[in-house]
């Protein structure tokens, strides 16, 4: 669905996405519980309990950055089993007080370059919005805490205290 707005190719040249280092480490994409196993038989890799999820078990130096275990030369070697969180950036839930909000990484370039109405109305096309806010009620550690700088592109329409 992203790719309307997001060309496969400039992810394939950026990858920003895909590298870590130790202070954003927060950011590595969560692997819901059920896919687990699939994700460490596909890549040979562990996976680390963070909050209900998993996450890759990197190790981190300093500034150094670290590439995601599943990029590969063409890009994420994990094709179905990619976590939600890759599959919506730059898009995230995140919670701003009693509200959760769907943002956008300023880090992306491609995304940055679109007018917010253009993203506003993109997330608000097909569900993508009610998606986002129905994934964040069955795994709620994708919801991340709001970082200023971040355009709020959508808040959640039937909210409550969570």
């Amino acid at each position: 669905m992203l790719r309307e707005i997001l060309k496969p190719e400039n992810c394939a040249e950026c990858r920003v996405c895909c590298g870590f280092d130790e202070s954003d480490k927060w950011e590595i994409p969560l692997v819901f519980g059920e896919f687990r196993e699939k994700v460490e038989n596909a890549l040979g890799v562990r996976l680390v309990p963070r909050g209900g999820e998993f996450v890759f078990d990197m190790e981190f130096d300093g500034d150094k950055l670290v590439c995601c275990p599943a990029l590969g030369e063409n890009g994420c070697k994990l094709s179905e089993l990619k976590p939600f969180d890759c599959r919506i950036w730059p898009f995230r839930v995140n919670r701003l007080g009693d509200l959760r909000v769907i943002t956008v990484s300023p880090v992306c370039g491609e995304i940055s370059k679109l007018p917010i109405k253009t993203l506003s109305e993109f997330v608000q096309k097909d569900g993508f919005a009610e998606t986002l806010f129905k994934t964040a009620d069955a795994h709620p550690d994708i919801v991340k805490p709001y970082l200023d700088g971040y355009p709020i592109i959508a808040v959640e329409k039937d909210y409550t205290t969570r």
